[in-house]
């Protein structure tokens, strides 16, 4: 029977998901991550300094920075000048960094910064989520490169994170929307969470339109579907590396 999805996806079917781990070679932690036409490549480099907030704590940090390319959407998206940041790229940002840090041990860091930077290359809808799919992976890669220094990554990585979109669109409960199907969305969901399903956010809002509390419990449920596929990528990519 046909989904009605203009791709004929099942409304819970991923778009195809791949991480191409070490795509550059000068930050330790680089991945390509793919999901369906969206594509963002994800580094994770280590400085040894932390923010004045932290100095002489002994504790680490993590922070993250997102930015889409110019070419990434049509029409083009003008470059951020003078160091202005557009709110969107601000809120997405720090969603990056918050997700990453509900899994990672700071205090095992020492007073070092793992800094995160997701660029978007080409953009069709679940951008954010696919920047933490493939972010984790390139911390795990840059812990991994850093072992000497810092031990084993699941000594600092307490578990996964994964992210998410789900959604309604004309009543039916869609998971992973690409941007034909978000920009019409009735209620656009996104969902971050550990891979032993905790949740650490959840982004829902109704365009023009409100939504139940039995749809909201069935989103939840068709993202944890989601979360988990997502997680089960993520550890084939990272093989014997995996620490969760």
């Amino acid at each position: 029977m046909s989904s009605g999805r203009h791709d004929s996806r099942r409304p819970d079917q991923l778009r195809p998901l791949t991480f191409q781990r070490r795509y550059t070679g000068r930050a330790p932690g680089s991945v390509l991550v793919r999901m369906g036409r969206t594509t963002v490549l994800c580094t994770c480099s280590v400085e040894l300094a932390v923010p004045p907030f932290l100095v002489g704590s002994g504790k680490g940090w993590l922070t993250a920075e997102y930015n889409m390319l110019p070419g990434s959407t049509s029409p083009r998206k003008p470059r951020d000048r003078t160091g202005k940041i557009d709110g969107r790229s601000v809120e997405i940002q720090r969603l990056i960094g918050r997700s990453l840090r509900a899994v990672t041990d700071l205090a095992r860091l020492g007073e070092r910064t793992l800094w995160i930077d997701c660029d978007v290359l080409e953009a069709d809808g679940g951008t954010r989520t696919a920047s933490i799919d493939g972010a984790y992976v390139a911390l795990v890669d840059a812990l991994t490169a850093h072992r000497e220094a810092l031990g084993p990554a699941s000594g600092i990585v307490r578990g996964s994170v994964a992210a998410v979109s789900v959604g309604l669109l004309d009543g039916a409960e869609l998971l992973d929307l690409d941007y034909v199907e978000d920009k019409d969305a009735d209620v656009d969901l996104n969902l971050v969470m550990t891979g032993g399903g905790d949740i650490i956010e959840v982004q829902a809002g109704g365009e023009e339109a409100t939504f139940r509390r039995d749809q909201l419990d069935r989103l939840l449920e068709l993202g944890k579907l989601g979360i988990d596929a997502v997680t089960r990528g993520q550890r084939e990519a990272l093989g014997s590396d995996w620490p969760a």
